[in-house]
């Protein structure tokens, strides 16, 4: 009876565990924050597609595989008032060299009254918050099926007068089998040292003995911040042209994501391009992920070439379940 006992309450324990999907561990979450209206479109199944300048969010390999330069540029309106930038450029260096890419991803918002229970209407202060990462990358084709690449970036974050930085490198491959040309990516991103807060908002005021009468109750004292791990993510994904005609490519693709602060999910997507000059877009986002809001995701693409040079125009509408939708607007060139 005793041993069945144990049994049952380490069986109960470790379902307990098993469940925890640790939402909410990690420092800059903002990381996790898919760039690019065209991928979103997507649903998010982009790591074995990656075939623009947004491949220096989702896998910086695919920067390889750029003929030209490109830069994008996109811009949300996130939750709660909050604006979220993503800026990227891809320079291919040519003569086999391979290709660099620099990037820069802001989430800020606008400035808030400093309100105390003394002061609830304010006290004449106001504060800000916002999230910055910059980061610079570099690919290269090994050989004509497999390319390489990785970025290495700098993480800021602030809130009023306090801030915590790091650094992190994100690596990925791309390799082209010869089944159609479909093709496997794999990216690991966020890999880098710990986020603590420092600063003057720390400071306070500490009575030691506050039993005892006249003692200094006004001693400077420092608050203890605890520091925490980035978001680490593995994706793993393949994509493949089942339509491949000189006006008409269908493309499909599938990404397994592992995070280290949630449960494992699964982003489905399919793209059509007809005539090269419209894209429609259809996905879905984190399948299987418990609790996840997200889900249904699509978008449109429009592009104008001209000789040597074109330009993209992307939009994306993604549903986040209670919390409503979010609209992204991508603009993108090549020359």
């Amino acid at each position: 009876m005793y041993l069945l006992v144990l049994i049952l309450a380490n069986h109960v324990h470790s379902q307990f565990i098993t469940n925890v999907s640790k939402v909410g561990t990690t420092a800059a979450p903002f990381l996790t924050i898919g760039v690019g209206a065209r991928p979103i479109g997507m649903g998010g199944a982009f790591v074995g597609v990656a075939n623009d300048a947004t491949a220096i969010f989702w896998n910086p390999a695919g920067l390889a595989r750029l003929t030209k330069n490109e830069a994008v540029m996109t811009h949300t309106n996130w939750f709660i008032d909050t604006k979220f930038d993503f800026a990227g450029l891809a320079l291919p260096l040519g003569n086999d060299m391979g290709t660099i890419g620099v990037n820069i991803i802001s989430l800020s918002m606008g400035e808030m009254k400093v309100r105390t229970v003394a002061e609830p209407d304010g006290t004449g202060e106001r504060f800000g918050a916002s999230d910055l990462a910059v980061g610079i990358s570099y690919a290269r084709s090994l050989t004509d099926r497999f390319s390489i690449g990785g970025s290495a970036k700098y993480i800021s974050q602030r809130i009023w007068h306090m801030s915590a930085s790091s650094f992190a490198i994100d690596i990925g491959t791309i390799f082209t089998t010869r089944f159609n040309d479909m093709k496997i990516g794999m990216c690991i991103s966020n890999f880098g040292t710990e986020m603590k807060f420092d600063g003057e908002d720390l400071l306070v005021f500490h009575d030691i003995d506050p039993e005892k009468y006249g003692n200094n109750d006004k001693i400077p004292a420092y608050l203890l911040t605890e520091r925490w791990s980035l978001p680490l993510t593995f994706r793993v994904g393949i994509a493949m042209d089942i339509l491949k005609e000189e006006n008409n490519r269908l493309t499909v693709a599938i990404d397994a994501l592992h995070p280290n602060d949630n449960t494992e999910s699964i982003n489905l997507g399919v793209e059509y391009d007809f005539s090269r000059l419209m894209t429609l877009r259809v996905g879905y986002k984190s399948m299987f992920l418990r609790n996840g809001e997200e889900g249904i995701t699509a978008g449109i693409g429009l592009k104008y070439d001209r000789i040597g040079s074109s330009l993209k125009l992307d939009y994306a509408y993604q549903t986040f379940g209670r919390l409503g939708n979010v609209q992204r607007l991508s603009l993108g060139v090549a020359f």
